[in-house]
């Protein structure tokens, strides 16, 4: 056993502590991914009310497929699903107000009696680095390593997306996610911190109408297809409509004509590499609309 024991401060001011160091977490499964992308393995990871019986391929990004086990989402997660094989810490997330999200407030509150819970918030009153940063020292308190190549992988991806954006007269970029044949969920860039990220380095966000909804601007398609962008970063997760199952809406096919249709995961893994490719994506995209 240490002998000074493990301690980590959460974005709640909550400080939980054990006598050693975890190494049977259980993780929303954002926070498993971004665990993964440190090469720290979660014993367990779960989803949230928007997920099913089986794992969100986006949300699980490099997290192998059979790895980890999967212990399901929304009313299936009760109190004994969660504490199933001994978790020695639960690693959640929150988009504010300290609240943990993807789980029933009871079953979070009496989890916290059995086991540790830390809460790294991920909202939008946080910057990308901000929230990298909160996971870089969890990651750091169970043993994971740093690595330095990763950051200048990283560095390289922030200097080129600026190149990239600074090209005159760049295309406006547009983040949605499909919900169905008649209407799509347009991303207010400013409650994104990756959008906000994005916005930071030059790039041209596209900025939906005014109305109800704090994240999303929810229009028809055809509302969508008037805005023109150059590049859309089309939402990828379970909880979205295929984007093959659009292939035959005519005002999809005008809102991508002449466009370039980039996956999105609003709750990609928090992690050096996961937005190095983030960013790297989207400035290959920027490059390759000016070349043309």
């Amino acid at each position: 056993m240490e002998r000074s024991g493990w301690q980590f401060s959460d974005d709640r001011g909550q400080l939980s502590r054990a006598g050693r160091t975890p190494s049977k977490v259980t993780a929303y499964i954002r926070a498993g991914a971004t665990l993964w992308d440190h090469g720290l393995t979660p014993h367990a990871v779960f989803g949230s009310l928007h997920d099913g019986a089986a794992v969100d391929p986006a949300k699980a990004g490099a997290l192998p497929q059979g790895a980890v086990r999967y212990l399901g989402a929304g009313g299936t997660l009760d109190l004994d699903t969660l504490l199933g094989g001994g978790p020695d810490l639960v690693v959640a997330v929150s988009y504010g107000g300290g609240q943990v999200y993807g789980l029933d407030p009871d079953t979070a509150k009496h989890l916290e009696e059995h086991v540790p819970v830390v809460v790294i918030d991920v909202g939008q009153t946080h910057s990308l680095d901000g929230i990298r940063s909160r996971f870089d020292a969890l990651a750091r308190s169970l043993g994971a390593r740093g690595d330095g190549e990763q950051q200048e992988l990283l560095d390289a991806a922030h200097h080129r997306l600026r190149a990239a954006a600074d090209i005159p007269s760049g295309p406006e970029v547009l983040a949605l996610s499909p919900a169905g044949p008649d209407q799509v969920h347009l991303a207010r860039p400013g409650a994104w911190p990756e959008l906000r990220a994005l916005s930071e380095h030059g790039v041209s966000m596209v900025r939906p109408p005014d109305g109800a909804g704090a994240n999303w601007a929810t229009v028809s398609w055809a509302e969508a297809a008037a805005l023109n962008p150059g590049i859309v970063l089309a939402d990828v997760r379970s909880n979205a409509t295929p984007l093959d199952e659009l292939s035959g809406n005519d005002e999809w096919l005008r809102l991508t004509d002449g466009a370039r249709v980039l996956p999105w995961n609003p709750e990609a893994a928090d992690s050096a590499r996961s937005h190095t490719r983030f960013f790297a994506s989207v400035a290959q995209a920027l490059e390759a609309t000016a070349a043309q």
